[in-house]
């Protein structure tokens, strides 16, 4: 009986040979998704039924794996803090004055590259986005421990401690310095951006003998 057959009119080769997403696969797939539109627009403006349909899902589906959006929200940005750090890491086969270097030319990159999705995340720590303040302090005290570690600073690892204040405060110097470069027109630009890291690698010593 051609009723006894039941016939999935979606179900062609296409569909057949695609795999099932895992639960994490898909919650890797909606970060990507959402990490793809940061790159034109703030964090706070990423809209979920885009994100659902960009890949293919319902919102509900879409709140399955993350139960609300601020949950979503909060993934999407520690990904993008965890990109920073990978895309920042220096090579560890250099004196480790070279990979500082290094780490600070390509987070001056970064910064140009995705400026406008970084000043919407440093904006948003600055303005109290809860969400926001916690991912953006967790990848600067990564930054600041890679930073301390290459100086091979002892003490580093007290939160009290000088150095460790020091190069905090440091960071946010050449995170607003790129910022602001960053914003110009190349040809109005007073340096380059090797010229700017130097820049800021004689103001860390400069700190640090104060």
């Amino acid at each position: 009986m051609l009723n006894s057959v039941h016939v999935d009119a979606k179900t062609g080769p296409e569909q057949r040979g695609r795999r099932r997403l895992t639960a994490e696969d898909r919650r890797k797939q909606l970060v990507g998704i959402g990490l793809m539109m940061l790159r034109t627009q703030p964090i706070h403006e990423l809209s979920v039924d885009a994100v659902a349909a960009e890949a293919g899902i319902s919102r509900g589906l879409l709140f399955h794996y993350f139960p609300t959006k601020r949950d979503f929200y909060v993934a999407v940005m520690r990904a993008a803090g965890r990109r920073l750090l990978r895309v920042t890491a220096p090579d560890p086969a250099l004196p480790p004055p070279e990979q500082l270097r290094q780490m600070l030319l390509s987070f001056v990159a970064f910064i140009n590259r995705r400026r406008d999705s970084y000043i919407s995340f440093v904006r948003g720590a600055a303005g109290g986005d809860a969400f926001v303040v916690e991912v953006y302090a967790e990848t600067r005290a990564a930054l600041t421990a890679r930073v301390l570690a290459l100086l091979d600073l002892a003490d580093a690892d007290r939160p009290a401690s000088p150095d460790r204040l020091t190069v905090h405060a440091w960071l946010a110097y050449v995170e607003d310095l790129a910022i602001e470069w960053s914003g110009l027109s190349a040809s109005a630009r007073p340096c380059s951006a090797e010229a700017l890291v130097d820049q800021s690698l004689a103001a860390l010593k400069a700190l640090r003998t104060l």
